[in-house]
Parts: C-alpha cells; sequence; structure tokens
C-alpha cells in the first residue's frame, strides 16, 4: 500500500495518522454499502478506462462521515478508492476506507481492500477465488496473521454487502482483536515511556558498565568500580530498566553474578568448548535471567516469546512486493528481524503491560562461525490514547528508533524476553 499513498511525504503521514486518529470499535464503522450498490455500474464493473476518466466526487453517508469517490491506475491496475475523510484529507487509509483493486487491460478484479483502523499497514482483503468462493487475507503491519481463508461467499456479492457482513462470513477466522486496541490497556506502559525518557539525560555510555547491587558503576567482566564517570553498556542499561521496575517493590538492585549465569539449555559440545573463548549466550543468558527475576518465573516458556502469529511475510522493494515464508521461532535464536514489526504488533495486542528485552545475535566469524548474541536492546511496543501504533527502543543509555534498529541488523535474529510493567519507575 505504500506506493499508492506516494503523494504524503512521510512526515505528513505521520502527523496525519497521530494528529487525527479517533477510531471507533471496528463494529460501529458507519455502514458504506448503500453507496457501493449505487455506483456499481457506473464504477465498480464499467470499464476501467471509463472509470479513470471520471473525477472524483464526495458523498456523505447519513451517519455524517465523508467519502471521497476516486480512480487511479498504477502499474496495469486500476484502483477504485472509497476513501474517508481524516483531518479534511482523504488519504485512502482512514478508517472505514474501501479499495477496489482491477487489472486495467481486462477489467477482472483482483482484490477489495479494506482498512478497519486508521493504519495503513493494517487491512483486511478479499480475493476472488471460485464461482461462488472468496478468499480472505488479514494483513498487520507486512505479515499475514491470516492468508487465502476460503469463504462462501462469490467475489462479485463482496462488491455491495456491507463489511461487517463479509466479516461474518469469515467467522472465527477473523481476528477482530487486532483491529480493536483498547488503549486504556496501555496507560501504565505509556507513563513507564515516559519516565524512562525523563531518567535518561542522567545516563552515560560506557563500554562493560552496570550499576550493582550497591547502586555503584562497575564493569561487569571483573565487578571492579569503574573510574572517573560512571556509565553503561546495552547489558548494563537493560538492567537499569529492570531495576526501575523492581526497586520500588522490593527495595533493592539485581545481583550482577546471578544475570551472567547460563540460563536455558542454550549450547552443545561444539559451542561449549568456546563459550570461555567467545561468551557466545551472553546477551541471551543476561536477557533471561532479568526476565526471570523480574516477573518471577521460573519455566523458560513464560519468561521468553516463543510463538509468532503468522508464517508469510510481504517483501517490498522498488514499488515491487513479494510473498516469503516467515521462518518463526528458532531456539535459543528467537525471530527474524524481517518480522519483528508485526510481531510486536500482535504482542502487544495478545498480552497488553509487557515490555520486552531483546538479545540481538546472528552466526558470526571468526572461524568456526557461531551464533553469537552480542547486543541488548528494550523494547516497548504500546498504543497511544487514540489508538496509535508504537514502539518506543531504548539501548545502550540511550532512545533510538526502531527504524534505526531494523535498518543496522538486517538478516539478524531477536531473541526476545517478557518484562510485565506496573508502578511506579526508579532505578
Amino acid at each position: 500500500m505504500n506506493r499508492r499513498l506516494a503523494f504524503f511525504s512521510i512526515l505528513s503521514l505521520r502527523f496525519l495518522i497521530s494528529a487525527y486518529t479517533q477510531d471507533v470499535p471496528t463494529r460501529s464503522i458507519q455502514d458504506d454499502s448503500s453507496l457501493r450498490i449505487s455506483i456499481k455500474d457506473t464504477w465498480l464493473t464499467e470499464a476501467p478506462g471509463k472509470v479513470l476518466e471520471k473525477g472524483p466526487f464526495i458523498h456523505t453517508l447519513s451517519g455524517g462521515d465523508r467519502i471521497q469517490v476516486r480512480a487511479e491506475g498504477e502499474r496495469g491496475e486500476c484502483l477504485i478508492i472509497l476513501a474517508r475523510e481524516i483531518g479534511g484529507t482523504f488519504p485512502g487509509w482512514a478508517q472505514g476506507s474501501w479499495i477496489l483493486t482491477r487489472r486495467k487491460d481486462t477489467g477482472l478484479p483482483e482484490r477489495i481492500r479494506i482498512f478497519l483502523r486508521s493504519d495503513p499497514y493494517t487491512y483486511v482483503q478479499f480475493r476472488p477465488f471460485a464461482e461462488d468462493k472468496s478468499l480472505m487475507d488479514v494483513v498487520v503491519y507486512n505479515a499475514y496473521v491470516v492468508r487465502s481463508q476460503s469463504l462462501s461467499i462469490p467475489f462479485e456479492r463482496l462488491l455491495v454487502i456491507p463489511v461487517e457482513d463479509a466479516l461474518r462470513t469469515a467467522g472465527t477466522f477473523f481476528p477482530r482483536r487486532y483491529f480493536d486496541p483498547d488503549p486504556g490497556m496501555y496507560r501504565e506502559l505509556r507513563e513507564f515511556t515516559g519516565q524512562v525518557r525523563q531518567r535518561l539525560p542522567e545516563l552515560r555510555f560506557r563500554d562493560d558498565g552496570a550499576i550493582d547491587e550497591q547502586g555503584r558503576y562497575v564493569f561487569i567482566e571483573d565487578l571492579k568500580v569503574q573510574d572517573g564517570p560512571g556509565g553503561l553498556n546495552c547489558s548494563g542499561f537493560a538492567k537499569w530498566i529492570v531495576d526501575g521496575i523492581l526497586r520500588p517493590r522490593t527495595g533493592e538492585r539485581l545481583t550482577i553474578l546471578p544475570l551472567k549465569e547460563p540460563f536455558g539449555d542454550r549450547s552443545s559440545s561444539f559451542s561449549e568448548a568456546y563459550e570461555q573463548l567467545r561468551d557466545p549466550f551472553f546477551g541471551l543468558d543476561w536477557t533471561r535471567n532479568l526476565a526471570a527475576a523480574a516477573g518471577d518465573f521460573e519455566a523458560l516458556e513464560e519468561i521468553e516469546v516463543q510463538r509468532g502469529t503468522f508464517a508469510s511475510v510481504i517483501r517490498r522493494n522498488e514499488g515491487k512486493s513479494s510473498v516469503r515464508a516467515y521462518p518463526g521461532f528458532l531456539r535459543n535464536a528467537g525471530f527474524d528481524i524481517e518480522g519483528l514489526h508485526p510481531l510486536l504488533y500482535t504482542l502487544a495486542i495478545d498480552e497488553p503491560g509487557f515490555i520486552y528485552l531483546a538479545s540481538v545475535n546472528q552466526e558470526i566469524g571468526p572461524a568456526p562461525r557461531m551464533r553469537q548474541h552480542f547486543h541488548v536492546a528494550v523494547l516497548v511496543p504500546y498504543f497511544t490514547e487514540t489508538g496509535n501504533f508504537r514502539i518506543a527502543l531504548f539501548e545502550s543509555a540511550s532512545e533510538t528508533s526502531f527504524t534505526n534498529f531494523k535498518t543496522r541488523y538486517p538478516g539478524h535474529y531477536i531473541n526476545l524476553v517478557r518484562i510485565p510493567v506496573e508502578g511506579v519507575f526508579d532505578p
């Protein structure tokens, strides 16, 4: 969908999403089927060449929502767009927007895409399949949480029926929860994020640095007190975060040595010979031990994110898109970073109230090549008060952007552990 929004700059897109999103529950979206019925012959099934010659017009639904009907042509396709209004504009992805895509040469329909939230990266779509059947896809941030689900309804019928009727046909196969987040459930995460940001100016980076249980800046390797201005590395910063969550409840900071202990069955006879030399599992052990302490967990399955919600992702390159299988969870490695954005979106919906410690890893040299957990970051997926999805990312005593993080580690794996957040943050 990004290439169809090319007339928006990135900044204006972000502004519209953040400033004007006031979505309603999906079942309360004003129905536009009467409009689609009225324009079926002149827009939805008319020859694409004639449709593309038409100028846009604005229709007001009985409930007050305004819709701009327009046609756009690109790359051999004709798009008939019923764009809902948002902030005085009609971008095509505002909640309730409906888009029919047809081939320019034959006029055959390819899909209907419907935006159930004011978010260009989350949508449901229907595709023709057989004379009396259609296929449904559900996409969040370039990942298919549902793909090619067969529905017993002709595609032509989907042109005119209410969207809710189409979704009802899907029954339990339609995961409505991913389109109906409750912003109130993320209040503590929003407060936590703000509190962390307020405390960041007092921190600085220092290689191998952490704060011990007595509040002293020390080096993680030998626990010696740091000389000069104290600082934190990525691992020490993750401990600072967890200490800030736990200390208001326990009155204590965590001890460093137990955080370095092996956690879980994560080595083999091959890797054991290199543990002293290369310490390949440091980030994995450190984050697992922090999560075990923070959540009072015992089983690795409680601590670690091991289940994904999608099996394929959309890869976009130079205006073209392709679908590839997504490998899912890899033991002692986590998830391919390519699917991290949709994974965090679904986690935010399915288990609100958690932040995640990420252990970045990749198979690296020198020979023999082996998987190395070499960096730790803190990820906070949440929804704003107006329902916009955000990912705050903190690492190495500072805040960086999620986009920067993904760009920095292409092809890497990210192992995630859960940290529950509640109450005051005070490291």
